[in-house]
């Protein structure tokens, strides 16, 4: 069981003073709250280690079971949460991935809201729409039927991975070509391209009026401008997965075989979770307020945890 599993996280306490990137070919391969919540009473054995008092403290809520390779997470505006299941490989257009809504504490309301898809990952809800990206497409939901409306295809894409809105227009990333790519009105633009600084890229997220990327084999946390500069803020990361926001500044990183990295604004990475000896995958890690939310493509969960200062 879960709770049986001997993680290791940084916890901070009134009393405390304070893999490597899988390659076929040289690209990156994936593995195959309005609502107050308390905390799990049958939480993970957490081992505590001294760390610095500017550190956030993760502290696990609950553990849901019933997903199938759940990958991305994105909030459902009305509240609650849309969860992207593969079930089957990252690449394969096989047809049986789908979407899940969870509540706000992260019931399962409905197993498939749609299904049918390939590979769906990162999603964004905005104006209506639900956009989610599968492998060559982002494909356009209506949030009120679940009826698709659209599928832009993406000229060249591989591995379309995680999707945001910022400056009034889509942003995704294809993991395989190092690009983020630009959609307005269904016209696609590369807004970066880059092999080197993008190899392996992965989660995307606005900060602002910069544009903030996570790489997987290069495994830096970067910051893009409006105009495509990029400045690199951290590494040390390989395998980065998703972005969030830390509610009291800095940024959280997860790499998928099983770390969360905490990132200071001006400092380096600091590893808060290792769960790669338990097979507890650690995918698109997503900050709502105080609640972090990470699906764990193996063994198949998805998992709430608060953030504390």
């Amino acid at each position: 069981m879960i709770g049986q599993n001997h993680w290791m996280v940084f916890v901070l306490a009134t009393s405390l003073i304070g893999c490597d990137v899988s390659e076929s070919g040289g690209e990156p391969i994936l593995p195959p709250t309005e609502e107050v919540l308390e905390p799990a009473t049958d939480a993970l054995d957490f081992v505590p280690l001294d760390v610095p008092a500017a550190l956030p403290v993760i502290e696990l809520i609950r553990v849901v079971e019933g997903f199938n390779a759940p990958e991305g997470v994105a909030a459902r505006p009305g509240g609650g949460y849309f969860i992207s299941n593969v079930a089957g490989t990252g690449t394969a257009k096989d047809g049986v991935g789908w979407i899940s809504i969870v509540s706000p504490d992260g019931d399962i309301q409905e197993e498939k809201w749609v299904d049918g898809l390939n590979a769906p990952k990162g999603m964004i809800a905005h104006n209506g729409y639900l956009y989610v990206t599968d492998i060559d497409v982002v494909r356009v939901f209506d949030l009120e039927t679940g009826a698709q409306q659209e599928a832009i295809a993406v000229e060249g894409a591989t591995f379309l991975n995680d999707a945001t809105v910022w400056n009034d227009a889509l942003y995704v990333s294809d993991s395989r070509t190092g690009t983020v790519h630009r959609i307005v009105d269904g016209v696609v633009t590369d807004f970066i391209r880059d092999s080197e600084l993008l190899d392996g890229v992965n989660g995307v997220l606005p900060y602002g009026d910069k544009l903030l990327i996570a790489t997987m084999k290069a495994g830096l946390l970067s910051m893009a401008s409006a105009d495509g500069t990029l400045t690199t803020l951290a590494s040390g990361m390989v395998n980065a997965d998703g972005i969030g926001i830390a509610p009291s500044g800095g940024f959280l990183v997860s790499s998928w075989p099983g770390d969360i990295f905490y990132v200071p604004e001006d400092g380096d990475s600091v590893k808060l979770l290792d769960t790669r000896e338990d097979g507890i995958l650690q995918n698109d890690l997503s900050v709502f307020n105080d609640i972090m939310i990470v699906p764990n493509w193996e063994p198949g969960t998805v998992t709430f945890w608060r953030i504390r200062n």
